[in-house]
């Protein structure tokens, strides 16, 4: 809780400079912009904060949203599959991912950097051989019978952007499963110690499974909106990058690297700094190739207060037992 309300101090003081600098921030269309991208991004980086939580890391993501977002369109437009369908298609693919990733930590014991590393790279050729390195698009989605799906994925819910209501749910739903479980603390064990965990009698690898298969499907979702938000999506360069929101947001909201701390609010908090910094930074006309180091600066500096915050704290509790 106590970090939760110093990252959320940290967004309000954002909000607060945004304000003071340009008062657009305050406009309702800043806003409903915020809201969609919070919204997009927030959704897998709850599932890359869950992966996390248990103890691992997942490089892949950016690449899976590629392989999503180039499915989608082939399925619909070329293979003329029914919408359910392709989308079945499109939140399957990267489930299987996730349990690919999940088989090799557990089973075979290899490291997570390394399974998701070839992840990344492997996802990324498999988009870009599908297509020929073809940019994919979704056309006129009226005209070829997926005008409704186009509506949901890009439209609004009482001028609430549907990005942002799926990521309310989301949050909601994977608090419920992390806080109010017994799944939840399972994870948590997991992260903190696996030996201790699974000489508890807990499964340990399902546990750590499960977290790379959710972590997919909420990547799938997130492809999907992603792919129906840009409608024209290149294999070489969809969701570059969009693995290292997830973790910063994560980190930055709360989660340890080591595994068996985080929260789910904190994650979503941690998005929304990223995406506001990223906002202010723009109206304040900061040149583009600087966004990346103000933001790695942020998270760089948060991690740093973190750790330093655990070790005073550590220190308290060993002149107490003394």
């Amino acid at each position: 809780m106590k970090k939760d309300l110093g990252i959320f101090g940290l967004l309000a003081a954002l909000c607060l400079i945004g304000v003071s600098r340009d008062p657009h921030f305050l406009s309702a269309i800043n806003f409903i912009n915020l809201a969609n991208i919070i919204g997009l991004f927030g959704i897998f980086s709850i599932g890359s904060g869950l992966v996390i939580i248990a103890g691992g890391i997942d490089l892949s993501i950016g690449s899976m949203i590629a392989v999503v977002g180039v499915l989608l369109p082939m399925a619909l437009r070329e293979w003329h599959w029914p919408w359910p369908a392709a989308i079945a298609l499109a939140l399957a693919v990267p489930m299987f991912f996730g349990w690919t990733h999940g088989w090799l930590v557990t089973r075979l014991k290899i490291q997570p950097f390394i399974v998701t590393l070839c992840g990344l790279l492997i996802y990324r050729g498999m988009a870009r051989t599908i297509t020929n390195d073809v940019t994919k698009g979704f056309g006129d989605a009226q005209a070829q019978g997926f005008g409704a799906l186009e509506r949901f994925c890009d439209g609004t819910l009482f001028g609430v952007p549907m990005p942002f209501v799926i990521l309310i749910i989301v949050t909601v739903v994977m608090w419920f499963v992390l806080h109010r479980s017994i799944y939840g603390r399972y994870l948590l064990a997991v992260g903190r110690n696996e030996d201790a965990t699974r000489f508890s009698g807990i499964n340990t690898r399902k546990v750590i499974s499960s977290t790379y298969i959710i972590a997919g499907l909420l990547t799938g979702i997130s492809g999907i909106l992603f792919a129906f938000w840009v409608n024209s999506i290149s294999p070489a360069t969809f969701g570059t990058f969009y693995e290292t929101y997830g973790i910063a947001a994560a980190v930055l909201g709360g989660c340890s690297l080591r595994g068996g701390e985080g929260s789910i609010i904190g994650i979503v908090i941690g998005v929304a700094v990223l995406q506001v910094l990223q906002n202010l930074v723009n109206l304040l006309g900061v040149p583009s190739p600087l966004n990346y180091v103000v933001m790695g600066g942020v998270v760089l500096v948060g991690v740093i207060v973190d750790e330093l915050v655990k070790r005073h704290s550590a220190k308290k509790l060993a002149r107490a037992q003394k």
